[in-house]
């Protein structure tokens, strides 16, 4: 799902074992509070490199738990 110029991926097509939750939140006057992680591939740390909203506005809701990235061309669906 395309938004904002983001690519929002289902939260079932992430691998978990690399995201770690951090304690970086932004507020989108729309979407609600950002939460971030840091992806870990190969022993290679992208601090706050993905986000998500696990609590978006209403008008937001069809993102809930969906994961975006900073930088969506090194990131692939399988």
């Amino acid at each position: 799902m395309l938004i904002e110029g983001n690519r929002y991926f289902p939260p079932d097509s992430i691998v978990e074992e690399h995201f770690t939750r951090t304690k970086m939140r932004s507020l989108c006057p729309w979407k609600g509070i950002a939460g971030y992680y840091t992806v870990t591939v190969d022993e290679v740390h992208q601090r706050n490199a993905a986000w998500t909203y696990r609590h978006p506005s209403p008008l937001a809701r069809k993102i809930k738990n969906h994961v975006a990235f900073w930088d969506t061309d090194s990131v692939t669906e399988e």
